[in-house]
């Protein structure tokens, strides 16, 4: 099984096709109102990402951009249950990279796996989740993988929302923390920004 490799091709308006992206996106999960994160945060917004994931359309959009985020050398992709696994479908079907299948919690019955698809042992995985907020889960599902042998450096997002790692936020460089780099296609800034652009 070889590894990834991407090419843009010519005559790609990428930055025409984010902003549009952004603004769809925006459009069809952005909410505001009184909200808790799993991470226990309250916050007055929340990207409500299954509403993207099971919009078919969008789901495609997001995945044939984030595509050329993939790096080279990647051999599978690794969704996290639950909002990583429609992420990781969609891309998988763009860029021709298996993929498996990450459970929180490896299952007690059957074949008793955490990863669900082919042996991770000294595969190079790129990890893909849908909204990043703290990291916490993206750590623990990246040593889980890493303890069977998996290659992982590099974590993909539709959005991250991590706020800036401060003393009062020290969750925020968690990822870091852990040897990952993040490639996110938004930032919830840039989505709160197409909100604000959107309205003018």
């Amino acid at each position: 099984m070889g590894s990834y490799t991407h090419d843009a091709g010519p005559g790609h308006d990428g930055m025409v096709e984010r902003n549009e992206l952004a603004r769809r996106l925006q459009e069809a999960c952005y909410l505001t109102g009184h909200f808790v994160l799993r991470s226990g945060q309250v916050t007055d917004f929340y990207f409500d990402k299954y509403l993207f994931e099971s919009d078919p359309q969008l789901l495609r959009a997001v995945a044939e951009l984030a595509a050329p985020l993939v790096p080279a050398g990647t051999d599978m992709l690794a969704g996290l249950e639950l909002g990583g696994v429609p992420l990781s479908t969609a891309l998988s079907l763009v860029t021709g990279l298996a993929q498996v299948l990450v459970r929180k919690e490896a299952k007690t019955y059957g074949t008793a796996k955490l990863a669900e698809g082919r042996d991770v042992a000294g595969k190079h995985l790129l990890v893909v989740e849908d909204v990043v907020t703290t990291g916490g889960q993206v750590v623990k599902s990246v040593g889980d993988l890493r303890r069977r042998g998996a290659v992982i450096t590099k974590v993909l997002c539709a959005i991250d929302r991590r706020p800036p790692a401060t003393a009062a936020s020290p969750g925020a460089g968690r990822l870091e923390e852990a040897g990952l780099e993040l490639l996110p296609l938004f930032t919830a800034a840039e989505l709160r920004g197409a909100v604000a652009n959107h309205a003018t």
